[in-house]
């Protein structure tokens, strides 16, 4: 359990059968372009978690609010082994990591960061996770700027196959610094 500004967040896996409606609500609305399954069918939401839940290095939970509903979608990946093979230089402690926050008609305000803090709390719950690795899109201003906020610090871009990616780190230590939040 994470406790943050806005809330408590708790996470459990993803079903990628029960919760694929959910989700292809979320990744396909234009606020999620940056997660690139705007054309997703009900049936693509189902194989992609699907072959993630398969997959002993890539990992999707679901963030509940306090009432246990579903707040937000968190993905958190070994990057020696998935999303930046032969990008960078992994080191042991690594973990790759990527969030989404659905659209909502009531924005709170603070709940993205709220979300990110959870996240990055949840990981560093784990004493072997020493450094968490992203590689948002280049164009995602927004994202750039709550990734600051809680501690990363860019590295270089880089260039995968579907994106220009900004390459960013964020230790414990930083992530400490960054939010007050003890881990």
């Amino acid at each position: 359990m994470s406790t943050t500004a806005v809330g408590t967040f708790t996470f459990r896996p993803l079903d990628p059968l029960k919760d694929a409606e959910l989700l292809h609500g979320w990744v396909t609305h234009p606020k999620a372009a940056f997660w690139m399954m705007q054309d997703a069918k009900l049936e693509d939401v189902e194989r992609a978690y699907m072959d993630i839940a398969a997959d002993e290095h890539h990992h999707a939970l679901l963030g509940l609010d306090r009432d246990g509903e579903p707040a937000f979608l968190m993905e958190k990946y070994d990057p020696a082994h998935r999303e930046l093979v032969g990008l960078y230089e992994p080191r042991p402690g690594d973990v790759g990591m990527h969030f989404l926050t659905p659209a909502t008609d009531r924005p709170v305000h603070g709940f993205t960061r709220s979300v990110i803090t959870a996240v990055l709390a949840h990981l560093f719950e784990d004493p072997a996770a020493r450094r968490v690795v992203v590689e948002p899109d280049v164009s995602n201003k927004a994202v750039h700027a709550l990734n600051e906020a809680v501690g990363f610090v860019p590295e270089r871009e880089i260039q995968k196959p579907e994106k220009k990616a900004l390459l960013s780190f964020c230790t414990r230590e930083q992530f400490a610094a960054a939010t007050g939040v003890a881990v």
